[in-house]
């Protein structure tokens, strides 16, 4: 299946008010029954949707950590055990593969008012997920420590570089960079994250072909390798967290952290104020000359299933529609970077919204996204401890993906 996705997530809109228990959201009968995740901004949707229940109405949810396992076998049999499913670009893959979810279109031009074109998420040009949320890693950096070192904000990842040597020549710092290089899938996603920036393509058009074996390749390893420089000695054990744990400790100045965990560096409950004060939420930085972010796009959103009546279909989009529509984002500013019309970010979203609207890129919607993502987490930690070269690591990861996508039947020999 050829999988193209052009989704310019800018985060602008998400509104769901309090109100009665049972909402006027104009459906006149039908079942809505919805499959998603479980955390917080889910919660606040799933809730707003079941306000459009009624005699004729009924809505359901099931939010559970294993929505990822289920989905597939629940929207399979017909009908569908669930109408809505809640996906992100790394989990509506399968559901495409399988032809288990309806374009969107006509359903957006009849209940869609409210929607911004950055949130319909597009398959060779045809809606098939409406995006409400989003997420990325983006550039955390300490005001004061740069301004001690007489730093201007750094943009790029060169900037970065500088900024970096001169914290540590004047003394301020001896390691001022953190980063999640631990093997597994944070590694992956830091290589993940330095190639968008170059504006290349992981793979070859319409095809599952890796593509990652250029220069744009090599030289996202140059930069990964270079970063670490400044980096503690044992910055290959630092996963997400760890990371964020060396920022609140207040030996690292900068790093490229999840949005989603910004308010617990700078909210107001942070342990040492004077980090939290003096951290500033930016965009992700630009890489190699170029002017898109460095960093992943991630977006949370409804699908519709495929096998169901046309009656629970429209049904559910109303009730997914009323679930996020901009006064949802007014009344819950804080539980997420909303993606919603008329969407007012507090201080934690200013990173993701920043990356986002400087023109990041999505990570990859495909199917076999993620084999490459794993033949990344394995194969790239050799070559940042100077076991080997960046053209035998590139080799080394395409063997790996080449392996596992042919054992899958999306390339030959």
């Amino acid at each position: 299946m050829k999988l193209i996705v052009k989704t310019t997530v800018s985060l602008g809109v998400l509104c769901l008010t309090a109100g009665a228990a049972f909402a006027d959201c104009g459906i006149s009968a039908g079942s809505v029954r919805i499959l998603s995740n479980d955390f917080d901004v889910l919660k606040v949707v799933a809730d707003g949707a079941k306000e459009c229940a009624s005699g004729t109405v009924t809505v359901t949810s099931n939010l559970t950590t294993e929505h990822k396992n289920l989905q597939v076998p629940a929207l399979t049999i017909s009908p569908a055990e669930y109408t809505v499913a809640v996906v992100a670009n790394g989990s509506i893959a399968p559901l495409l593969s399988a032809d288990l979810i309806r374009p969107l279109d006509d359903l957006v031009a009849q209940y869609g008012q409210d929607l911004l074109p950055s949130q319909l998420i597009k398959l060779d040009g045809k809606t098939v997920a409406v995006a409400f949320s989003g997420n990325s890693q983006h550039l955390f950096y300490r005001k004061d420590i740069l301004e001690q070192a007489g730093i201007a904000p750094p943009t790029s990842y060169e900037d970065v570089l500088a900024a970096a040597k001169t914290i540590r020549d004047k003394g301020i710092l001896q390691y001022p960079l953190a980063a999640a290089d631990k093997p597994g899938w944070d590694l992956g996603a830091e290589f993940v994250n330095m190639y968008l920036g170059t504006g290349a393509e992981f793979f070859e058009p319409g095809s599952a072909k890796l593509a990652i074996n250029s220069e744009a390749g090599l030289k996202t390893l140059e930069m990964m390798k270079a970063l670490t420089a400044y980096m503690p000695p044992d910055y290959m054990t630092y996963d997400a967290d760890e990371m964020k744990a060396a920022f609140l400790s207040g030996t690292v100045a900068m790093m490229d952290g999840w949005g989603s965990y910004s308010n617990s560096v700078i909210g107001a409950d942070v342990a040492d104020q004077t980090v939290a004060t003096n951290t500033v939420l930016a965009a992700a930085p630009t890489f190699n000359g170029g002017t898109i972010p460095a960093a992943a796009l991630w977006w949370d959103g409804f699908a519709i299933a495929k096998n169901i009546s046309d009656e629970d279909a429209a049904a559910s989009f109303q009730a997914m529609a009323h679930a996020i529509r901009p006064e949802v984002a007014t009344a819950n500013p804080d539980v997420a970077p909303w993606l919603l019309k008329g969407y007012q970010p507090g201080p934690s979203a200013a990173g993701v919204i920043a990356t986002a609207t400087a023109g990041a890129r999505p990570y990859p919607m495909l199917p076999y996204m993620g084999l490459l993502h794993t033949a990344l987490s394995d194969e790239i930690g050799d070559y940042l401890q100077g076991s080997k070269s960046e053209q035998q690591t590139l080799d080394d990861v395409t063997a790996a993906y080449n392996a596992s996508a042919q054992q899958g039947g999306f390339v030959t020999q």
